[in-house]
């Protein structure tokens, strides 16, 4: 018996939408019962991360107070490798802050001096409005044409980033730029990194590594562009429903979040800012407003005493935040994209 074409087609889409579904259902995944670390910090860690819903699998937590340091491991080690996601703008900030206090760009140098932009509207914006989120730019560079390929990213929990360099600044000509209050804005963030790649003459990568990871020691740490550029056994994540997920790697979108650290690392690299020997200290400044109560700096946001920024990719979390006046700083990752941000105001002190 021949079936009907409308038939066919009907049976292969419900085929897809099944198959999909299948490869979306989430696994049972809760926080390791593998613990290392401080007893009472992986106790006050895990009451709190058992009041929260969602998957959860690894986590590290390191807690400074003062020349004390206490640590928390579920899952995990010193060696283990997270996406920090967005803490990601604060490396690019800092960039920024020694880009200047080395005198290769001034903070209201205009972007398309330094990338083709033509005559657009994004030529015109600064690098500090960048780096502030106030430069009107959206969150992403969206267009019908992109919306099909980002929709099934999301869908396989694949990485719905990687643009080439080329290709973003095409995105930043044809973009659509707002009014200058706060927005945040991933594209503003990767057209920045970029920037200051182009000026410095070297990759992106190459910059966050020369300028600001061996500096500091952490040899952990680096920027993945690719999947190429992930290093041997390179883990990857879970999304908030337990769904396992592909590394994000971002191309040429890597400045806004594809960093790679680890608790010792980002550790030593929250000391540095709490201390004032990082390098771009001044991007934690306050500068701007970021919405009713809170500032921005260069990429950190400020809100009470608190000094911080939050991370997310499709498989991983992270927090990061200090207070000078309190001596005390916080970090954490996780390899689930289940906010940790209500973690790191309570250890702070500041929920």
């Amino acid at each position: 018996m021949n079936l009907p074409a409308k038939t066919i087609i009907a049976s292969l889409g419900a085929v897809a939408v099944f198959v999909i579904g299948m490869a979306a259902m989430p696994q049972p995944l809760q926080l390791s019962d593998r613990t290392l670390g401080d007893p009472e910090l992986l106790t006050e860690v895990r009451a709190h991360i058992a009041a929260t819903p969602g998957a959860r699998d690894r986590l590290s937590v390191a807690v400074i107070d003062g020349e004390s340091l206490r640590f928390a491991h579920f899952g995990a080690s010193d060696t283990t490798e997270y996406e920090i996601g967005s803490v990601t703008k604060t490396i690019t900030a800092a960039l920024l802050a020694d880009a200047i206090a080395r005198g290769e760009v001034e903070a209201n140098t205009h972007l398309g001096s330094i990338l083709d932009l033509g005559s657009s509207p994004s030529s015109a914006l600064t690098l500090e409005e960048l780096a502030t989120q106030s430069s009107g730019l959206p969150r992403v560079a969206m267009s019908l044409d992109k919306l099909p390929s980002i929709l099934v990213a999301l869908v396989l929990s694949r990485d719905p980033y990687g643009s080439t360099l080329e290709e973003l600044i095409a995105d930043a000509r044809d973009v659509h730029v707002g009014g200058k209050a706060y927005r945040y804005s991933n594209l503003g963030f990767a057209l920045l990194g970029q920037a200051l790649a182009k000026k410095a003459g070297t990759p992106f990568p190459t910059l966050a590594e020369e300028r600001i990871f061996r500096p500091l020691g952490m040899e952990s740490s680096y920027v993945p562009m690719s999947k190429n550029d992930l290093r041997d056994g390179a883990p990857s994540g879970y999304t908030s429903s337990g769904r396992a997920t592909d590394p994000w790697t971002l191309g040429a979108d890597a400045p806004a979040g594809s960093a790679r650290s680890t608790l010792p690392d980002m550790t030593d690299y929250v000391r540095a800012y709490m201390d004032g020997t990082a390098p771009g200290i001044g991007a934690t400044e306050p500068r701007r407003p970021a919405g009713a109560r809170s500032r921005i700096g260069y990429g950190w946001h400020i809100t009470g005493e608190v000094t911080w920024h939050n991370g997310m990719t499709g498989g991983f979390a992270s927090w990061i935040g200090f207070d000078r006046g309190a001596d005390r700083a916080v970090v954490i990752l996780t390899n689930t994209s289940n906010s940790v941000d209500s973690l790191g105001l309570s250890l702070m002190g500041a929920e």
